[in-house]
């Protein structure tokens, strides 16, 4: 009896919780997405040379949902103003975890203090109207979990993780010549300790390390092919790894579905990353007309940096690095890079590369400007949205952001949207002034900015 007692009690207190939990839970379950309705804007989709004139844009939680004359009278309502509403921008060249000179972030910053320079940072390139950027080297991947988490505010970020670097190569940023080489001390290096880069040599140790890389969450492999200018013991003319250990890593890549950028600056080494099979060029100031053909032909991206490589020694001010002659070189080599590789039709990124302190991270919008020698604005404008999302789709699976299409302007796209104060289509200059001319920044639907 007692037994018999003491399950109705238990029973009945299981059926009060329920009664109290359950309506909770169905009240979330039930709860519809937020809306948010843009009117009397100017859509620019991303795609096409043309605006579509006073439309509006309803967006439904994270997506876009409708484009048109609409009414939605449980969505919020943002009236444009008239002014041109743009995909969100992305950079396909950033290293957010690098806030000062390399080897200093790396070996001397206490850690909890780059971490904290990163969170600045990605807050203040999402402010600058970049909604995605891929991520070329570095141990991103806590703040980009902190950021799909929601917990700090940023772009979405494809991570390469841990970029791979042959020993005395672009990514050995030891400072000093007189390293202690783990080969013969055993002592471990702090870039690997920390995820920042692994030194690997032969094809059994790069195999290993593009494994590694992978299990870090990356979504595509970075490897150093060539010298590099903030680097300290490379030359600029140097080619960096075998064609065997290249190929090595591109199909680590391809057995997770995903592909190989390279940093690489001269014509040898871009050639010898095409024969193994990379499908992105970063950087290639060297480049000469029939790599860039080549290149065309079999599909290969580029993602060049046409400000940075017009930056002066003095400009560009890597501290304790032997960057001067090594930047004078770019500043020459690079002239006719951008002319041949619009001529031939080359598949162009939009990136910037430009770490370090906040004021120069700060000069990211620059590059409009600094194409503007070369492109059009609305060629300028579709490297920046709908083909650098061409580019990071080669990450297929790996690609963390695949519930819609980024960089477009179109029904079921993540709402990732800038409104523009003006025209720049016309003016393209427009998007170097971020804080004055991007008059809302939305994100995943959410509203980071408004100050229509």
């Amino acid at each position: 009896m007692k037994k018999r007692i003491q399950f109705l009690r238990i029973w009945v207190a299981a059926a009060l919780i329920s009664a109290m939990v359950l309506p909770q839970v169905q009240a979330e379950e039930m709860k519809e997405p937020n809306q948010i309705l843009i009117t009397n804007v100017n859509v620019w989709d991303g795609v096409n040379d043309d605006l579509k004139q006073n439309v509006d844009v309803l967006v439904v939680g994270n997506k876009i949902k409708r484009i048109g004359k609409i009414k939605a009278p449980k969505a919020k309502v943002i009236d444009g103003g008239d002014k041109t509403l743009i995909p969100g921008l992305t950079d396909a060249h950033v290293h957010l975890m690098i806030n000062n000179a390399p080897a200093v972030s790396i070996y001397e910053d206490p850690w909890a203090y780059v971490g904290a320079q990163a969170v600045a940072g990605a807050r203040a390139m999402l402010m600058r109207g970049f909604t995605t950027v891929r991520d070329v080297g570095g141990p991103v991947g806590g703040l980009k979990r902190a950021i799909d988490e929601g917990l700090v505010e940023g772009p979405r970020i494809l991570s390469s993780g841990p970029f791979i670097s042959q020993p005395s190569g672009h990514g050995d940023l030891e400072t000093s010549s007189y390293k202690l080489s783990p080969y013969f001390t055993g002592i471990p290096d702090k870039a690997a300790l920390m995820g920042w880069a692994y030194v690997a040599d032969g094809v059994p140790e790069v195999t290993k390390a593009a494994r590694e890389v992978l299990r870090t969450g990356a979504s595509q492999i970075k490897v150093m092919a060539g010298g590099g200018v903030s680097s300290y013991f490379d030359p600029l003319d140097t080619t960096q790894y075998t064609l065997e250990e290249l190929k090595a890593i591109v199909t680590e890549a391809e057995h997770w579905g995903t592909y190989v950028l390279v940093h690489a600056y001269t014509d040898a080494a871009i050639r010898l990353a095409i024969e193994a099979g990379v499908k992105c060029i970063d950087h290639g100031p060297f480049l000469q007309e029939e790599t860039l053909k080549l290149m065309a032909d079999k599909g290969v991206w580029l993602s060049p940096q046409a400000y940075l490589f017009g930056m002066t020694p003095e400009e560009l001010n890597i501290v304790g690095t032997p960057s001067e002659s090594k930047m004078r070189q770019v500043n020459e080599g690079s002239a006719n890079l951008l002319k041949w590789a619009k001529q031939y039709d080359v598949k162009i990124a939009w990136g910037t590369d430009l770490f370090g302190p906040p004021a120069k991270q700060a000069q990211q919008p620059l590059e409009f400007v600094a194409r503007a020698k070369f492109f059009t604005p609305v060629e300028i404008l579709k490297q920046v949205t709908s083909e650098n999302a061409e580019l990071f789709k080669l990450s297929g699976l790996r690609h963390p952001y695949r519930e819609g299409p980024l960089g477009v302007i179109q029904e079921g796209a993540y709402a990732d949207l800038v409104v523009v104060n003006g025209n720049p289509l016309e003016d393209i200059a427009l998007l170097a002034d971020p804080k004055k001319n991007l008059r809302l920044i939305m994100k995943d639907g959410k509203i980071y900015k408004n100050s229509l």
